[in-house]
Protein backbone atom coordinates (compact mmCIF):
# COMPACT_ATOMS: atom_id res chain seq x y z
CA UNK A 1 0.00 0.00 0.00
CA UNK A 2 1.48 3.32 -0.68
CA UNK A 3 1.74 5.93 1.63
CA UNK A 4 -0.77 8.15 -0.44
CA UNK A 5 -3.43 6.03 0.17
CA UNK A 6 -6.25 7.30 2.69
CA UNK A 7 -7.67 4.46 4.96
CA UNK A 8 -11.36 5.15 5.70
CA UNK A 9 -12.51 4.48 9.01
CA UNK A 10 -15.27 1.60 9.25
CA UNK A 11 -19.12 3.46 10.41
CA UNK A 12 -19.74 3.23 13.48
CA UNK A 13 -22.97 0.34 14.48
CA UNK A 14 -25.80 1.66 16.87
CA UNK A 15 -27.09 0.31 19.57
CA UNK A 16 -29.91 -2.20 18.96
CA UNK A 17 -32.39 -2.92 18.49
CA UNK A 18 -31.32 -6.59 19.64
CA UNK A 19 -32.37 -6.67 23.76
CA UNK A 20 -34.45 -9.44 23.88
CA UNK A 21 -31.43 -11.85 24.11
CA UNK A 22 -29.73 -11.70 27.63
CA UNK A 23 -30.77 -8.32 28.48
CA UNK A 24 -33.79 -8.89 30.09
CA UNK A 25 -34.50 -11.01 33.06
CA UNK A 26 -36.69 -12.23 35.72
CA UNK A 27 -38.49 -9.09 37.44
CA UNK A 28 -36.03 -6.90 36.30
CA UNK A 29 -37.97 -3.89 36.75
CA UNK A 30 -38.79 -4.89 40.20
CA UNK A 31 -36.24 -3.70 42.88
CA UNK A 32 -38.65 -4.58 45.65
CA UNK A 33 -41.93 -6.90 45.44
CA UNK A 34 -45.38 -4.58 43.97
CA UNK A 35 -46.77 -3.86 47.18
CA UNK A 36 -43.99 -4.14 49.60
CA UNK A 37 -43.99 -1.17 52.29
CA UNK A 38 -43.24 2.09 51.03
CA UNK A 39 -43.01 0.63 47.47
CA UNK A 40 -43.69 3.13 44.53
CA UNK A 41 -44.14 2.79 40.55
CA UNK A 42 -41.99 5.07 38.25
CA UNK A 43 -43.18 4.71 35.18
CA UNK A 44 -42.87 6.92 31.89
CA UNK A 45 -42.91 6.78 28.04
CA UNK A 46 -39.64 7.16 25.41
CA UNK A 47 -40.25 9.71 22.83
CA UNK A 48 -37.57 9.83 19.64
CA UNK A 49 -36.97 13.55 18.09
CA UNK A 50 -40.11 13.73 16.23
CA UNK A 51 -42.49 12.93 19.16
CA UNK A 52 -42.98 9.20 18.40
CA UNK A 53 -42.74 6.61 21.25
CA UNK A 54 -39.88 4.06 21.24
CA UNK A 55 -41.00 0.76 21.36
CA UNK A 56 -37.84 -1.04 22.02
CA UNK A 57 -35.49 1.21 24.21
CA UNK A 58 -34.56 -0.18 27.53
CA UNK A 59 -33.73 1.70 31.08
CA UNK A 60 -31.42 1.05 33.95
CA UNK A 61 -31.66 2.49 36.92
CA UNK A 62 -29.49 3.02 40.15
CA UNK A 63 -30.56 4.24 43.17
CA UNK A 64 -30.42 5.08 47.30
CA UNK A 65 -32.72 3.10 49.00
CA UNK A 66 -35.69 5.26 51.16
CA UNK A 67 -32.89 6.24 53.74
CA UNK A 68 -29.95 7.70 51.15
CA UNK A 69 -27.84 4.30 51.64
CA UNK A 70 -25.77 3.40 48.90
CA UNK A 71 -26.82 -0.33 48.84
CA UNK A 72 -24.06 -2.66 47.91
CA UNK A 73 -26.01 -6.09 47.94
CA UNK A 74 -25.94 -8.46 45.42
CA UNK A 75 -28.92 -10.26 43.98
CA UNK A 76 -30.10 -7.73 41.14
CA UNK A 77 -29.93 -10.39 38.35
CA UNK A 78 -31.57 -13.23 40.43
CA UNK A 79 -34.36 -11.30 42.70
CA UNK A 80 -35.59 -12.84 45.82
CA UNK A 81 -38.13 -10.79 46.59
CA UNK A 82 -37.10 -8.88 49.33
CA UNK A 83 -33.27 -7.87 49.01
CA UNK A 84 -33.42 -3.80 47.90
CA UNK A 85 -30.42 -3.69 45.58
CA UNK A 86 -30.53 -0.48 44.06
CA UNK A 87 -30.82 -1.39 40.30
CA UNK A 88 -33.32 -1.93 37.69
CA UNK A 89 -33.44 -2.60 34.61
CA UNK A 90 -36.58 -2.22 32.55
CA UNK A 91 -37.16 -2.85 28.64
CA UNK A 92 -40.30 -0.34 27.05
CA UNK A 93 -43.36 -1.93 25.73
CA UNK A 94 -45.00 -1.67 22.32
CA UNK A 95 -46.19 1.68 23.82
CA UNK A 96 -42.87 3.15 24.63
CA UNK A 97 -43.93 3.00 28.10
CA UNK A 98 -41.51 1.61 31.15
CA UNK A 99 -42.03 1.09 34.43
CA UNK A 100 -40.56 0.02 38.13
CA UNK A 101 -41.35 -0.76 41.18
CA UNK A 102 -39.14 1.12 43.78
CA UNK A 103 -38.41 3.23 46.48
CA UNK A 104 -38.80 7.27 46.96
CA UNK A 105 -34.74 7.52 46.87
CA UNK A 106 -33.42 9.55 50.00
CA UNK A 107 -30.96 11.86 49.44
CA UNK A 108 -27.30 10.68 49.92
CA UNK A 109 -26.28 14.08 52.17
CA UNK A 110 -28.23 16.15 54.43
CA UNK A 111 -29.86 19.04 52.26
CA UNK A 112 -28.93 17.21 48.86
CA UNK A 113 -31.82 16.82 46.63
CA UNK A 114 -32.89 12.93 46.14
CA UNK A 115 -32.61 11.14 42.73
CA UNK A 116 -32.53 8.34 40.77
CA UNK A 117 -29.08 7.59 38.14
CA UNK A 118 -30.42 6.53 34.82
CA UNK A 119 -29.27 5.11 31.57
CA UNK A 120 -31.41 4.80 28.24
CA UNK A 121 -30.20 2.57 25.46
CA UNK A 122 -32.22 2.64 21.81
CA UNK A 123 -32.12 2.23 18.25
CA UNK A 124 -29.59 4.54 16.84
CA UNK A 125 -27.85 5.30 19.39
CA UNK A 126 -23.86 4.90 19.44
CA UNK A 127 -23.34 4.37 23.15
CA UNK A 128 -26.17 4.77 26.06
CA UNK A 129 -27.25 8.14 27.68
CA UNK A 130 -27.12 8.57 30.71
CA UNK A 131 -29.07 11.35 32.91
CA UNK A 132 -31.26 11.60 35.98
CA UNK A 133 -34.84 11.92 37.14
CA UNK A 134 -35.40 14.14 40.76
CA UNK A 135 -37.94 13.67 42.80
CA UNK A 136 -40.24 16.79 42.79
CA UNK A 137 -40.51 17.37 46.36
CA UNK A 138 -37.90 19.21 47.78
CA UNK A 139 -37.46 22.26 45.96
CA UNK A 140 -35.11 24.15 48.63
CA UNK A 141 -32.37 21.11 47.80
CA UNK A 142 -33.38 21.32 43.94
CA UNK A 143 -32.54 24.72 43.73
CA UNK A 144 -29.17 23.85 45.31
CA UNK A 145 -28.27 20.55 43.08
CA UNK A 146 -25.35 21.41 41.36
CA UNK A 147 -26.31 19.97 38.18
CA UNK A 148 -30.11 21.11 38.03
CA UNK A 149 -28.61 24.96 39.37
CA UNK A 150 -26.38 24.76 35.97
CA UNK A 151 -29.58 24.33 33.88
CA UNK A 152 -32.11 27.02 32.82
CA UNK A 153 -34.98 26.39 34.00
CA UNK A 154 -36.85 25.02 30.90
CA UNK A 155 -33.75 22.17 30.54
CA UNK A 156 -34.07 21.88 34.55
CA UNK A 157 -37.87 20.74 34.34
CA UNK A 158 -36.63 17.70 32.04
CA UNK A 159 -35.25 16.20 35.01
CA UNK A 160 -37.93 16.77 37.78
CA UNK A 161 -40.50 13.90 37.76
CA UNK A 162 -44.10 14.48 38.24
CA UNK A 163 -45.43 13.00 41.61
CA UNK A 164 -49.03 10.63 40.99
CA UNK A 165 -51.98 10.69 43.08
CA UNK A 166 -51.24 7.43 44.07
CA UNK A 167 -47.62 8.29 45.45
CA UNK A 168 -45.99 7.24 42.51
CA UNK A 169 -43.85 9.29 39.97
CA UNK A 170 -43.99 10.07 35.76
CA UNK A 171 -41.32 10.95 34.14
CA UNK A 172 -40.95 11.39 30.22
CA UNK A 173 -37.33 10.92 28.31
CA UNK A 174 -37.40 12.96 25.04
CA UNK A 175 -33.55 11.83 23.14
CA UNK A 176 -33.72 14.80 21.01
CA UNK A 177 -36.40 17.89 19.79
CA UNK A 178 -38.00 20.10 21.94
CA UNK A 179 -37.88 19.52 25.81
CA UNK A 180 -35.35 16.90 25.04
CA UNK A 181 -34.12 15.30 28.06
CA UNK A 182 -30.85 16.62 29.82
CA UNK A 183 -28.06 13.81 29.12
CA UNK A 184 -24.91 13.89 31.19
CA UNK A 185 -21.46 13.32 29.61
CA UNK A 186 -18.64 11.81 31.65
CA UNK A 187 -16.21 12.34 29.95
CA UNK A 188 -15.86 16.01 30.75
CA UNK A 189 -17.37 18.10 28.29
CA UNK A 190 -20.38 18.91 29.72
CA UNK A 191 -23.97 18.44 29.62
CA UNK A 192 -25.81 17.23 26.59
CA UNK A 193 -28.70 19.79 25.42
CA UNK A 194 -27.43 21.78 28.60
CA UNK A 195 -28.24 25.60 27.66
CA UNK A 196 -25.22 27.70 26.32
Amino acid sequence: MSNSTKLVPTPGQTVGPFYGYALPYDKDRELLAPGSAGSIRLQGTVYDGAGHTIPDAILEIWQPDAEGNVVHKTGSLVRDGYTFTGFGRSAVGNTGVYTFTTVNPGPTEHGAAAFISVAVFARGLMNRLFTRVYLPENEEALAKDPLLSSLDPERRKTLIARRDADGGLTWDIRLQGEGETVFLDFEGTGTRGAAK
